[in-house]
């Protein structure tokens, strides 16, 4: 069993709270700077998504706050620069109208809970995860009026964080898919673990091709998030299609439909024995934007098939984030050998 305490003894980079400075793209364009002094930022850290007992953040965050301080500090303590969160539409819409004041509330709390570990959060929107969250009506809606609805969520979110020097990007959506002639007509196809992490943008192409939809939307919310932050950067957690058939070209990072995202974003769980796959699939993204690991664990392969995933990435990758599930975690087997590797690594990855 790992333990914290342990951990701490293992850092050599000191986690007290820093001033956040806005975090940017480099002139180069192909990696992350502090706006105010230049220097350069590497996005290392943590998905911090769920509870061991598979409890999403909004499930507890009102009545075990605490819970959630104590997981914010671990994870600056652990050497993490990044939070990525997960916000689920069941939570912050009310109706297709509305949004929920009292999860706006909870996540300006967040915000400077953030701040004050100095930790900086990538916002993913948008989630469906737990079918039985969803609401009924977001589901009945059709295309127009399930992405107007997504929107107003993005108008909510952003107003809410525009101002917060913690938010280091938003993320519009956790892997995406176009969906095409989906006669199933359900939205959020799949499970994994009992949650629904991808998400369809329509049921019907009505004769349009995956890149005009992908556009359409892509331009829809970015063009909603602008309107009240003009600053914090954007981004969409991608399936890499490259891994599984490596003809495949991206989609979300086409130059057709990238023109307002400012960093790539893919999620990558190398197999065994496929590391250089893994690589040759993620060489697909480099399009001239900074490239963030944004999900990684040794799921499907060995921590030190992992570890070699992640120094060869740094040829081309920016960031990288995993997962961290609580302090209440015991932290057993595959995740102890990750949050060991994590503190061990923190000085290099955060280093010049």
């Amino acid at each position: 069993m790992i333990r914290l305490a342990g951990l701490i003894s293992l850092l050599v980079c000191a986690a007290s709270a820093a001033n956040l400075d806005r975090i940017a793209i480099s002139p180069d364009g192909k990696r992350f700077v502090h706006a105010g002094s230049g220097a350069l930022f590497h996005p290392w850290g943590f998905n911090y998504d769920r509870d061991t007992s598979g409890r999403l953040l909004e499930d507890y965050w009102q009545q075990e706050w605490p819970v959630v301080e104590k997981d914010f500090t671990a994870m600056k303590v652990l050497g993490a620069d990044v939070v990525r969160i997960h916000l689920q539409v069941g939570k912050f819409m009310q109706s297709p109208r509305e949004s929920n004041p009292h999860s706006l509330q909870q996540l300006t709390r967040l915000l400077k809970l953030a701040k004050d570990n100095g930790l900086y959060l990538d916002i993913t929107g948008l989630g469906c995860y737990n079918r039985k969250d969803v609401p009924a009506w977001f589901n009945a809606l059709d295309e127009k009026q399930r992405w107007d609805a997504q929107s107003l969520f993005w108008a909510a979110v952003s107003r809410t964080c525009a101002r917060s020097p913690a938010v280091f990007c938003y993320d519009l959506m956790n892997e995406p898919i176009v969906g095409g002639d989906a006669k199933d007509k359900d939205w959020t196809p799949g499970e994994f673990a009992g949650k629904c992490y991808v998400q369809r943008l329509t049921l019907d192409s009505a004769g349009r091709s995956d890149k005009q939809i992908a556009k359409a939307w892509v331009d829809k919310m970015t063009g909603t998030i602008r309107k009240y932050d003009k600053d914090h950067l954007i981004t969409v957690g991608a399936i890499p299609w490259a891994l599984p058939w490596p003809n495949a070209k991206p989609l979300f990072y086409s130059p057709e439909v990238s023109k307002n995202l400012d960093f790539v974003s893919v999620h990558f769980y190398p197999k065994t024995g496929e590391v250089d796959k893994a690589l040759s699939a993620l060489a697909v993204y480099n399009i001239g934007k900074p490239i963030v690991i944004e999900e990684m664990f040794p799921l499907n392969c060995s921590m030190p098939e992992l570890g070699q995933f992640i120094d060869r990435s740094r040829k081309i990758a920016s960031g990288w984030i995993g997962f961290y599930w609580g302090a209440r975690d015991p932290a057993r087997g595959v995740t102890s050998q990750w949050l060991e590797y994590f503190v061990k690594k923190t000085p290099e990855m955060l280093g010049p």
